[in-house]
């Protein structure tokens, strides 16, 4: 690109600016304000993963910001309040109208209450609004409250009679006219945005649990929040899309840990017509299992389909059905081993046609609940916006966020993988990876809906990593059958030489970022640690989801990088709404520094500042085209 050209284009640049500041005066105000912002405290970050549908653990720890919110508290008013009263305070946080609700009842919510717990958090609210600047905040505040609040934040009653008497009068008004309740729900929604300005959540919103649509809808009433996406969400994606094989699967994760509501009443997809075939093909089994067993077989059929067209996937080893000797009742398994199947009985396989083609029966139950999937509007609004917030990785803030791993040898180097004739490594499998299910959502071809599957269980796939044993966990009893080979990365995680060689793939600094993964449950109660390669990596799994407590001993993570440093909150006990609202009680968690900075980090030190120092160098230099009669102001 020539000189000129490149003139021209800063020109053309410069002119659109102008557009949006026409004025010199309007550009001082601006380069003003975005300075200003550089020299405030880093909004506080909070990570977590594996949710896999644990609704009530995640609605608890979302309305008390990780404990965020109680150390506030404490921070606020330390012996001017008991820890009973504390504890109250922070319950009428988390839940407003309900505990309203319960202390009304009780005859403890007078006028005298009301103006005492109002002034209470408008204190707490000035104390934690330090950090952001006076637009953000407004963009914080629910709108129909915002005049108020407003100007509440800004009475100074401790400096002047004056402001007293009128923020007396502000707050006496306000529960007069019947506006308590309101008000105290606003401003709970206000502090509990400002003790979280960002929430990354690393994958794993499916299964297991029964809620992740409640979940979903929880995040998409809050600001600010990515998503790097997981095994399980890319097969529920890629379910939404219209892909069989996907739903077959989805349907049989859901049978196999009961939580069945969630298709029928989170996303009106009946199983009804399933049922009823399950219970006359499999009469002796209970209808869950049966209906568990019919799905199974459908998924091992177009499976197989699926990798016989696609040999990029190289899953060639999940091709089990025509390696079955009905006559011994045994597989040939692909590395040659012979084993029992536990029976042969396999009802919908025509000893003479194609084992993995769908009997007609099967073909018309997989059209009906395809047609489901695609016609819920509750389950597309969902994936559209997991596509919209979502990605495969994320670097943010010198951190490297993702849910499974890099392919990677066992000697430390990057694994080249092959997908029609090109080559990819590192990051730039990751990226093509991306590509493909946004192709998915977009386009709906065969080969995107193919490539969600493998995203979900292929061994190559960065969301996985891991060749899944399925057919041999649903019919062989020998358990030595059931190991999963998985990628090295998941072994090599805890090199720091191999974490700085990942960092440093994705464009971060190796000494100073972190990788952030979830994926792999931390065993805590068998001795192992959440922090991998001297902090390099954090391991954020700790199982949500109530099925993984035996194998975590705890309760899940969450890690909180604030304005100070890194710390990871492992929650050990997480109280219900019940019981926080009867007793007040909190969650239980123990605190682990991982990383404590030597000064505040600021907004400058952030990728948002990075992007602010970028509009201020532009701003200048439209105001020199300004000086210097370059261009004329309006």
């Amino acid at each position: 690109m020539g000189i000129n050209t490149i003139k021209a284009e800063q020109d053309k640049v410069l002119r659109l600016m102008a557009e949006k500041y026409p004025t010199k005066e309007i550009v001082y105000e601006k380069i003003v304000y975005l300075k200003s912002q550089l020299m405030l405290p880093k909004g506080t970050e909070h990570f977590m993963s594996d949710l896999h549908g644990a609704y009530d653990s995640f609605f608890h720890i979302l309305n008390n910001c990780s404990g965020v919110i109680k150390e506030k508290v404490d921070y606020c008013f330390g012996e001017r309040m008991t820890e009973e009263e504390k504890a109250e305070f922070c319950t009428l946080i988390y839940y407003p109208r309900e505990k309203v609700e319960q202390l009304t009842a009780e005859g403890k919510a007078d006028a005298i209450w009301y103006q005492q717990n109002i002034a209470n958090l408008l204190e707490l609210t000035k104390l934690m609004s330090w950090k952001f600047p006076a637009s953000k905040m407004r963009s914080y505040i629910p709108k129909r409250y915002e005049s108020v609040i407003v100007e509440l934040l800004s009475t100074r009653p401790e400096l002047d009679e004056a402001q007293l008497y009128y923020y007396k009068q502000l707050i006496e008004t306000i529960v007069e006219i019947g506006g308590g309740t309101d008000f105290i729900d606003a401003f709970s929604v206000l502090v509990k945005r400002l003790a979280v300005e960002r929430i990354h959540i690393v994958g794993d919103f499916f299964d297991r649990g029964d809620r992740p649509d409640g979940i979903l809808d929880l995040l998409m009433q809050h600001p600010s929040v990515d998503i790097q996406w997981g095994n399980h969400d890319v097969l529920w994606m890629g379910a939404a899309l219209g892909s069989e094989v996907c739903i077959a699967a989805v349907i049989r994760n859901s049978l196999r840990y009961r939580n069945t509501d969630v298709l029928e009443r989170g996303y009106g997809i009946s199983l009804r017509p399933l049922s009823t075939f399950a219970s006359r093909i499999y009469p002796d089994e209970n209808p869950i299992k049966a209906a568990e067993r019919a799905i199974s077989m459908m998924m091992f059929k177009l499976e197989g389909a699926l990798i016989k067209r696609n040999p990029n996937f190289c899953m060639e080893d999940r091709l089990l059905l025509d390696k079955i000797d009905f006559s011994l009742s045994c597989v040939t398994l692909n590395n040659g081993r012979r084993v029992e199947l536990d029976s042969a009985y396999f009802p919908t396989i025509d000893d003479g046609a194609d084992c993995y083609e769908l009997t007609e029966e099967e073909r018309h139950i997989i059209d009906d609940l395809r047609s489901y999937f695609l016609e819920s509007k509750a389950l597309q609004r969902h994936v559209d916006y997991l596509y919209e917030r979502g990605s495969m990785y994320m670097c943010y803030n010198g951190n490297l966020l993702f849910h499974g791993c890099v392919p990677m040898n066992e000697d430390g180097s990057f694994r080249t993988i092959t997908y029609r004739g090109e080559e990819y490594t590192g990051r730039a499998w990751m990226d093509f990876c991306e590509e493909k299910a946004r192709a998915a959502w977009n386009e709906h071809t065969q080969e995107g809906l193919d490539f969600m599957y493998f995203l979900w269980c292929g061994l190559l796939a960065p969301t996985s990593g891991r060749s899944f044993t399925t057919f041999e966990r649903s019919f062989i009893s020998d358990e030595s059958t059931w190991k999963e080979p998985s990628d090295p990365y998941f072994r090599l995680i805890k090199e720091e030489e191999i974490c700085e060689k990942i960092l440093a793939e994705f464009g971060l600094d190796p000494k100073h970022g972190h990788i952030i993964n979830g994926h792999v449950p931390v065993k805590v109660k068998k001795g192992e640690s959440p922090l991998r390669a001297n902090g390099r990596a954090i391991i954020i799994d700790g199982g949500f989801a109530t099925p993984y407590h035996s194998k975590t001993g705890i309760s899940g993570y969450t890690l909180i990088y604030n304005s100070r440093g890194l710390r990871l909150l492992q929650h050990q006990t997480v109280a219900n709404v019940r019981e926080a609202l009867r007793e007040n009680r909190d969650i239980e968690s123990v605190s682990q520094t991982v990383e404590l900075q030597a000064r505040s980090c600021l907004v400058r030190d952030t990728d948002r500042g990075a992007a602010i120092m970028d509009e201020i160098a532009d701003l200048h230099a439209l105001l020199r085209a300004y000086q210097t009669g370059h261009i004329k102001p309006q």
